[in-house]
C-alpha cells in the first residue's frame, strides 16, 4: 500500500509499505476513506517531536471501512464504517478506568506518532473496541472526520474545564481549526460575547461566520489587551482559550483574563512560557490544560446528527491521497491559501 511517510525533518514522501494485518485478537484493520492533516503533523514534519521516528506514517484523524477484525473485537465487524479516534484506548488500564485514556498504558496518542498513522490506504488499529466509533450515514464524511480530534479536543480541553456559563465573555486566541472548533462548541453555553484574536484577517473573517461577535487582529500583546479592555469596559474576559501554542499567544491570555477568570490552554507548546504568577496569584484565576481523552466523541456525534452545528464549515480544501505532498504545502501556507482543514480522500484503494 501507499502511505504518507515522515522521512526526515521537512521531508514527506508517499512510500510503499506492507498492508497491515491483525496481530492481536483485539485489533482491527481499517481501509481509509478520508483523513486530514493536523497542525501536530506539521510539528512532526518539522522535526519538533523526537518521539516520532523517521519512517512513520503520519496522521491521527480519519474515517474508514473495517477490513479485518480480531477474534476478541466485539463492537465492530468487517464492512462497518467507522470514525478513527486520535486516542487509542485499551479500556482496562488504570488511566482508562479513571477517564484518562489519553494516558492509556498501551495507547493514548500513538497513531501517526509512535505507530503508523491514518494518511495511508490502510491502518492497523490496536484496541479496536476502545478506539473506533460507528459512523452514521446521516452525517457527512467531512463532518465525521472532525470528530477524530479537533471537536473533542476543543470541547474537552477548552470548553469543559472553563465552566463557561450563559452571559460570559469569552476570548479565543487563535482562529485556526482548533480555535474555530472551540468557537463552535462554546456556543452550547450561550456566552454573551466571543472575541477572536488572530494574525490572519481571512481567519478572523471566517470566525464571524462561525459565530464570533468581535475580532481583534493580533499585533503586540499591549495593543491586543487595550482593544479587549475597550470591548469589556476594562474588566477583561471571563474565559480565554489559548489555541495556538506559542509563548506570545499564552502571554495574551494571561494579560486579558479577568479577576476570577479562567485560562484554558488548548495549544500544543514546544517552548517554555513566562507565567506571571506574581500578578495572577491575587486575581483568583484558574488555569487548565491537557491532552484530549475523546470521551465526549459520542456526545458530539449526537450534536452533529441533530444539526446543531455544521462541522463541514471547517473544511476548505480537498485532495486525493495521491496528492498528499501538495496537501501539506497548502495546509502549511494557511494564510496564503485561506486554509482551515483539508480533506484527504483515499483514491488508491
Amino acid at each position: 500500500m501507499k502511505a504518507a511517510t515522515y522521512v526526515s525533518a521537512g521531508v514527506l514522501e508517499l512510500t510503499e509499505k506492507e498492508k497491515p494485518h491483525v496481530i492481536k485478537p483485539t485489533d482491527a484493520v481499517v481501509r481509509m476513506v478520508k483523513s486530514t492533516i493536523c497542525g501536530t503533523d506539521l510539528h512532526i514534519l518539522g522535526g519538533d517531536v523526537p518521539a516520532c521516528k523517521p519512517g512513520t506514517t503520519l496522521g491521527h484523524e480519519a474515517i474508514g471501512i473495517v477490513e479485518e477484525v480480531g477474534d476478541a473485537v466485539n463492537n465492530f465487524k468487517v464492512g462497518d464504517k467507522v470514525i478513527v479516534s486520535c486516542v487509542t484506548a485499551c479500556n482496562t488500564c488504570y488511566y482508562c478506568k479513571n477517564q484518562l485514556p489519553s494516558h492509556c498504558e498501551d495507547g493514548g496518542w500513538i497513531l501517526g506518532h509512535l505507530i503508523e498513522g491514518t494518511q495511508a490506504e490502510y491502518i492497523h488499529i490496536p484496541h479496536a473496541d476502545g478506539s473506533l466509533y460507528h459512523a452514521p450515514e446521516s452525517v457527512s464524511d467531512e463532518a465525521l472526520v472532525m470528530l477524530s480530534d479537533i471537536l473533542p479536543t476543543s470541547y474537552e480541553i477548552g470548553v469543559q474545564p472553563s465552566h463557561v456559563k450563559p452571559g460570559d465573555t469569552v476570548c479565543i486566541v487563535g482562529a485556526g481549526p482548533i480555535g474555530l472548533a472551540a468557537l463552535l462548541t462554546v456556543q452550547f453555553y450561550s456566552p454573551s460575547r466571543i472575541i477572536m484574536v488572530d494574525l490572519s484577517e481571512s481567519r478572523l473573517e471566517a470566525s464571524k461566520e462561525f459565530g464570533a461577535t468581535d475580532t481583534v487582529l493580533s499585533t503586540t500583546t499591549e495593543e491586543v489587551k487595550a482593544k479587549i479592555d475597550e470591548l469589556t469596559g476594562g474588566r477583561g474576559v471571563d474565559i480565554v482559550f489559548e489555541c495556538v501554542g506559542y509563548p506570545a499567544t499564552f502571554d495574551i491570555c494571561q494579560k486579558v483574563v479577568s479577576i476570577g477568570g479562567h485560562i484554558s490552554n488548548v495549544g500544543v507548546h514546544g517552548k517554555p512560557v513566562e507565567f506571571d504568577l506574581q500578578d495572577l496569584w491575587i486575581k483568583n484565576i484558574t488555569l487548565s490544560t491537557g491532552l484530549v481523552n475523546a470521551n465526549t466523541t459520542e456526545m458530539l456525534l449526537e450534536v452533529l446528527k441533530s444539526g446543531k452545528i455544521d462541522a463541514t464549515k471547517l473544511v476548505t480544501h480537498h485532495f486525493k491521497l495521491s496528492e498528499i505532498q501538495e496537501a501539506y504545502k497548502v495546509f502549511k501556507a494557511a494564510e496564503e491559501n485561506h486554509t482551515l482543514k483539508v480533506i484527504i480522500e483515499n483514491d488508491l484503494s
